[in-house]
C-alpha cells in the first residue's frame, strides 16, 4: 500500500502520477478514484497528463481513449490495456494498492 496525497489535493478531474516502477496515474473522476499505469499502451505518454471526461481518460500523444473501471482502450490507436490497481482512502489520505502486489492484474 503507496500513500499517494491527501484526498483534499486531488480535487475532482484531476490526476497524479506516481512514481513506482513503472509510474502510476491516480485520478479523481467525479468524486471516484481509479488508478490505472500512467504510460499509455500505444506511445511512451503519460495517460495523467491526458483529459479526463468521466471515466475515460485521453492520452495527450495521440487521443487514444482509456477506460478508467478496466484499463481497456476505448479507441484506437490503442489496441492493449493498461493495467488498473486498487485505490482506498484511509484517514483523509489516498492510497495504492498495486496490481501486481494484489495479484490481480488486470
Amino acid at each position: 500500500m503507496i500513500p499517494v496525497c491527501r484526498l483534499e489535493d486531488l480535487p475532482a478531474g484531476e490526476a497524479v502520477r506516481v512514481e513506482t516502477s513503472p509510474p502510476i496515474a491516480v485520478f479523481n473522476a467525479d468524486g471516484e478514484l481509479y488508478a490505472i499505469d500512467d504510460t499509455c499502451s500505444h506511445q511512451d505518454a503519460s495517460l495523467s497528463e491526458g483529459w479526463l471526461e468521466g471515466c475515460l481518460v485521453e492520452c495527450p500523444l495521440h487521443a487514444a481513449s482509456f477506460d478508467l473501471r478496466t484499463g481497456r482502450p476505448t479507441c484506437l490507436p490503442a489496441r492493449r490495456p493498461v493495467r488498473t490497481h486498487r485505490v482506498t482512502v484511509e484517514d483523509d489520505v489516498v492510497h495504492l494498492h498495486l496490481a501486481a502486489e494484489e495479484g490481480t492484474a488486470a
